[in-house]
């Protein structure tokens, strides 16, 4: 029986990482234009932010350094009911630049969430003759060609919707365990083959950089369709898919940043609040909870109970010990190469136990909240 469960830890953990690989490969890159683009299309730019005042500013300077053609770019920023300084970091910048205005939204409207309501806010003030309009998130830093990089792109493949994933930059003790873990979890877990192709219902997007066309956004019916979303982002772009076109996500490495999350607050907060709906709902996430939890154990108790009863003079479990080291030292170099992706020190990678351990906590916390009927975040409770 235990070289039974070793060899098949171990046929696992080469499956998952051949899965991870090959979703990998269905998430292009975006390269940085090389070319000008023909006849620039408008576009506004349109940035949510509440209490964004540790991100905004970088957010901003990275936006007015885009070599697009400045007379063709309206940045907008939302300012949404903040209560520290995002506002005035905001007004600083209005100087540096005529396509820059910072706006304050209006009070928020029952059965609305906030992020939607700022973006719609934001997109109801831009130009009349605004071909594209681009959501970004306070938290993200994009270099100069990002966003004739991503015009260039959606217009290339005839895109409704483009989003692009962007770099994460990891920080803290409990990003650096905890982001990368969840990046590897989705990339077991999704069918990026099947959910990209415009022949099926199902999306995928990041919220963090979302280009849309001007008339697959109001065809879909905008924000406002989707005003009471925690993930109004997926929602959003299962409209427009559904509505009139084609929505793609790449990876978006080469031209963008962001930091999510600072600490554990933040990142637990964040996280639990649509977890279940990332995990695809109430029974999908018991699921996927339970089987990382198992997993997890079985990396560290199929190696350590084999190599116990192999040290007594079992000879089976000295047999059960070879492919059950050969697994888990597979699952922890594929991250300790995540760790080297992410810039973090490689120690990181071998605490994937804890690591998944502590996601499925987290996964369970937000079924908790769900089944509350309440989610809080940025200080805000919405049922």
């Amino acid at each position: 029986m235990e070289v039974v469960l070793s060899f098949g830890w171990m046929a696992l953990v080469f499956w998952l990482i051949l899965r991870a690989h090959g979703q990998r490969n269905l998430l292009p890159a975006l390269h940085p234009a090389a070319t000008v683009i023909r006849d620039p299309p408008n576009i506004s730019v349109i940035v949510p932010a509440r209490n964004e005042a540790g991100n905004l500013a970088r957010c901003l300077d990275s936006l007015l350094r885009q070599d697009y053609p400045q007379e063709r770019l309206n940045i907008i920023v939302v300012d949404d009911d903040s209560t520290d300084n995002t506002f005035a970091i905001g007004s600083s910048f209005v100087g540096k630049s005529r396509s820059l205005k910072v706006i304050r939204c209006p009070p928020l409207p029952p059965q609305w969430c906030g992020k939607p309501h700022a973006c719609w806010t934001g997109a109801r003030m831009s130009r009349p003759d605004d071909e594209w309009l681009c959501f970004i998130d306070a938290d993200v830093e994009g270099c100069a060609k990002l966003m004739r990089s991503a015009v260039a792109a959606a217009r290339s493949q005839d895109l409704a919707l483009l989003s692009l994933a962007p770099r994460q930059r990891l920080g803290s003790f409990a990003e650096r365990l905890i982001i990368p873990c969840g990046l590897f979890l989705m990339a077991f877990s999704q069918d990026l083959e099947t959910v990209q192709s415009p022949h099926s219902s199902d999306v995928t997007a990041c919220g963090q950089f979302m280009l849309v066309h001007r008339q697959a956004y109001e065809l879909a019916g905008g924000h406002a369709a989707v005003h009471g979303a925690i993930c109004e982002d997926l929602e959003l772009a299962r409209r427009i898919k559904k509505a009139c076109g084609k929505v793609m996500l790449q990876d978006g490495k080469f031209l963008l940043s962001a930091r999510m999350y600072t600490g554990w607050k933040s990142l637990w907060t964040g996280l639990s609040k649509n977890l279940v709906e990332m995990l695809g709902g109430h029974a999908a996430t018991v699921i996927t909870a339970s089987l990382v939890l198992l997993l997890s154990l079985a990396s560290i108790m199929l190696p350590a109970v084999d190599g116990l009863r192999c040290a007594s003079g079992r000879a089976p479990d000295c047999v059960a010990l070879v492919p059950a080291l050969a697994g888990t030292a597979a699952a922890a170099g594929l991250h300790i190469a995540g760790a080297l992706y992410f810039r973090t020190p490689l120690w990181y990678g071998l605490m994937f136990p804890v690591g998944y351990t502590v996601g499925a906590c987290l996964a369970l916390d937000s079924l908790r909240r769900h089944w509350r009927g309440k989610i809080v975040w940025k200080d805000r409770s919405y049922p």
